[in-house]
């Protein structure tokens, strides 16, 4: 290369979500993330939302199980069938597993993504419940605050899919699905 040509690297307009000049990982020199066959890179700002999301869930997962056990516990409704305790220890274990996978397991990232979206919303009546007995736990004492969490559980799951490229890759989801069951 001469002193004349520009260096490779990114447009002038920034880095693009997908293979170009700079590589299928979206930066000059930097390793590929490899996702699910048939799906299309992810760009740096999913990448670094799938990260926070997989360090978001593994803090509330040590939450579960350890410093905040109480404050989730009064947040399982009485109707689930199982002891309080039970439920936050699995639910904690799912945290735990699934904010892993997050961080380490980009070539499932299709599949982990629909898996913490789907935690989300099963998670969610949970929220209602502390909603609807007016339970105080995590600071949220008033009505207000809690009606402000369930705004925000949807949020979670668009998280989830977004950062992960889960609704965008779906189809590549589907065609997992096909091949194994030929």
């Amino acid at each position: 290369m001469s002193p004349a040509e520009p260096l490779p690297g990114p447009p002038a307009d920034g880095p693009r979500e997908g293979p170009g000049p700079q590589g299928p990982s979206g930066a000059q020199g930097a390793p590929a993330l490899r996702g699910p066959r048939g799906s299309r890179p992810l760009g740096p700002a999913r990448r670094i939302a799938a990260a926070v999301l997989g360090l978001v869930l593994l803090f509330a997962g040590a939450g579960h199980l350890g410093f905040a056990r109480r404050e989730f516990a009064a947040q399982v409704p009485a109707w689930v069938p199982l002891d309080a305790d039970l439920v936050v220890v699995l639910s904690g274990v799912v945290e735990l597993a699934l904010g892993a996978a997050l961080l380490l397991a980009p070539r499932h990232r299709v599949p982990v993504g629909w898996a913490t979206a789907a935690f989300f919303v099963a998670i969610f009546p949970g929220n209602i419940a502390q909603f609807a007995s007016r339970a105080d736990a995590f600071g949220l004492s008033t009505d207000t605050a809690r009606a402000a969490r369930l705004a925000f559980q949807p949020l979670l799951v668009v998280w989830a899919l977004w950062s992960t490229g889960a609704w965008r890759d779906r189809a590549v989801l589907g065609g997992a699905v096909r091949r194994r069951g030929r």
